[in-house]
C-alpha cells in the first residue's frame, strides 16, 4: 500500500505544481497587461502623471505583483514588465483611437490605421451655456457645494476615494462641477463598465438605421454550426445579459474577464467561444464578455473597417448629442471594447446622461422610439430588478422596491456604472443627472460615496 500511496502523492504534487505555475503565468500576464493598458490610457489620454497612476491605482489593482512590477511611459504608449522581464506587455497609443494592448514580443495584428485617426469633430461655442456650449456653471447653492465637498473627502487609508470629477445637471442645465487637481473640463476620463451603456446607445443608432435587428439571432459565425444551441441567442438577449453563456465576471488574476481584457487580441472572439451554462433567456448574469460580443457584432457590421466605424459613432451618435470628446478604444482586432473602454470629458458624460433623460432626443431623435424605455425596463431574469438593457436599475425585486440595490435613493434611478466608482446616474422625476468619476480603490460603493452624493443632492434641491 505504501508505494501506491507515495506514487499518488507524487502525482498529486506534480499536478498541483503545474497548476500553480500556470496560475502564476496567467496572473503575471494579466497583471502586466493591465498595467500597460491602464498606464497608456490614463497617461496619454487623460494626461495623468505616471507615478500617480502607478502608485495610487495600478499597484493596488495588480497586488501582489507590485513588488516585481515596473511600468514605463513610452513615446507611443506604455510598457510593463514583471520578474525581470520574464513577463511583459505593451500598449500603443493612436490618435483618435486611444490605447490598445498589443503585448510585448507577440505577433498580434493591430487592425486599423497605425498612425491613428484625426476625425473632424463638432465644435461647440466656448461661451454658450451647457449643453450647447462650454460655459461654466454659476456658483451652486451652499447645500449643493457641501454635498460635492463631501464627495471629494477621503475616507482614510487604506481606502482611497480619489474622486476626479463631479458634475451635476438639473433641468437640462449645468448647475455644479468640481475637478481634482490635474483634471479640467477638457480631460477625457475613463468609463470602465459605463462603456456598456454607451455600447447600448451605439446599437440603438444601428437599429434605427436598419443595420442591426435587436430581435434577430446574433450574427456570430461560430454559433451557426449545426446543432449549436448558442444559435438561439439574440442581440436582445445579449443586451439584457440573459444569453446563458458561461462567463466568470468575479474580478481576479485568472478569471474570464481579466484574461479577456488583458491577454486577448480579440475580446469578442474570446467571449463568443464560451459554452452555454443556461438555456438562452432563462438566467441573468452580468458579463463583460457579452458586451464585447456586441462590440464584435458592431465591428462586423462595418466589415472590420475601423475608420468607418469611428466615423459612424461620431457623426450619428456622439457629435449630434454634443459629446464631442467621446470615443471608444478598440482591441487589437479592431472591435470597440464595448465592455470597458469609452472615454469622454465629465461634461460629456453628463450630456450622455441628459440625453437618456430626454428619451434619446437631442436636436432630433437620435435613438429609436422606446429605446430608453427598453434600456430602463428590468430584464425578467434579473432577480432584484437591478438591470435593464446594458443599464443598471434601482427597481428592486418584483413587488419589493424596498429591497432595491441603492436604498438611499429613489427606485426610479438608473445609471451607467463602472469599476473604480464611475457613475452617470439619472433621476427622472427630479430632472437630475449626476456624474461621479474617480480611481477608487477598493471598488466598493460605500467608499466611492456616490449613493450618498445623490441622496444629498436630492435633499438640497427638494423644493427648489
Amino acid at each position: 500500500m505504501r508505494r501506491p500511496l507515495l506514487a499518488a502523492f507524487a502525482v498529486g504534487l506534480v499536478v498541483a505544481l503545474i497548476a500553480g505555475v500556470r496560475w502564476v503565468r496567467i496572473g503575471a500576464q494579466v497583471g502586466t497587461g493591465y498595467a500597460a493598458k491602464m498606464a497608456c490610457s490614463l497617461v496619454h489620454v487623460s494626461g495623468f502623471d505616471l507615478r500617480h497612476v502607478v502608485d495610487d491605482y495600478i499597484l493596488h489593482e495588480v497586488a501582489p505583483l507590485g513588488p516585481v512590477l515596473s511600468v514605463e511611459k513610452t513615446a507611443d504608449g506604455a510598457e510593463a514588465r514583471a520578474a525581470g522581464g520574464l513577463f511583459s506587455a505593451r500598449a500603443v497609443h493612436r490618435r483618435g483611437l486611444g490605447c490598445t494592448l498589443v503585448r510585448s514580443g507577440s505577433s498580434w495584428p493591430l487592425v486599423g490605421p497605425a498612425e491613428g485617426l484625426a476625425p473632424a469633430r463638432r465644435v461647440l461655442p466656448p461661451t454658450a451655456a451647457w449643453p450647447v456650449g462650454h460655459a461654466p456653471p454659476t456658483e451652486p447653492p451652499p447645500a449643493v457645494a457641501a454635498a460635492i465637498e463631501r464627495a471629494f473627502a477621503e475616507p482614510g487609508l487604506p481606502a482611497r476615494r480619489q474622486t476626479k470629477a463631479v458634475v451635476v445637471v438639473r433641468d437640462g442645465r449645468l448647475v455644479a462641477e468640481r475637478y481634482a487637481p490635474g483634471v479640467t473640463p477638457e480631460t477625457p476620463l475613463l468609463s470602465w463598465s459605463m462603456a456598456k451603456s454607451v455600447t447600448m446607445a451605439l446599437v440603438g443608432a444601428l437599429v434605427r438605421d436598419g443595420r442591426l435587428d435587436a430581435a434577430a439571432r446574433a450574427p456570430i459565425a461560430e454559433w451557426r454550426r449545426d446543432g449549436d444551441p448558442r444559435a438561439a441567442i439574440t442581440l436582445d438577449m445579449l443586451l439584457r445579459q440573459s444569453s446563458g453563456l458561461s462567463f466568470d465576471e468575479t474580478y481576479g488574476a485568472t478569471n474570464d474577464v481579466s484574461r479577456m481584457l488583458f491577454t486577448q487580441p480579440d475580446t469578442g472572439a474570446y467571449a463568443a467561444a464560451m459554452p452555454l451554462e443556461f438555456p438562452p433567456d432563462t438566467h441573468w448574469s452580468y458579463s463583460s464578455g457579452t458586451s464585447n460580443i456586441i462590440g464584435r457584432i458592431v465591428r462586423d457590421a462595418f466589415g472590420g473597417d475601423v475608420a468607418a466605424m469611428v466615423d459612424y459613432a461620431n457623426t450619428t451618435l456622439f457629435d449630434p448629442a454634443g459629446m464631442t470628446s467621446a470615443f471608444f478604444e478598440p482591441d487589437a482586432s479592431g472591435s470597440f471594447v464595448g465592455s470597458s473602454y469609452a472615454y469622454m470629458t465629465a461634461r460629456d458624460w453628463a450630456r450622455f446622461g441628459e440625453w437618456f433623460r430626454r428619451d434619446g432626443e437631442w436636436e432630433g431623435r437620435l435613438l429609436p422610439e422606446g429605446w430608453v424605455r427598453y434600456a430602463t425596463t428590468p430584464t425578467p431574469a434579473a432577480p432584484h430588478g437591478e438591470y435593464g438593457a446594458h443599464w443598471w436599475l434601482n427597481a428592486g425585486p418584483p413587488g419589493d422596491p424596498g429591497a432595491r440595490p441603492w436604498p438611499a435613493i429613489p427606485a426610479e434611478v438608473y445609471a451607467a456604472r463602472g469599476h473604480s466608482g464611475q457613475w452617470v446616474a439619472v433621476v427622472p422625476s427630479a430632472r437630475l443627472v449626476v456624474v461621479r468619476l474617480g480611481l477608487t480603490v477598493p471598488d466598493e460603493e460605500p467608499i466611492d460615496g456616490t449613493e450618498t452624493l445623490i441622496a444629498d443632492l436630492l435633499r438640497a434641491y427638494a423644493g427648489m
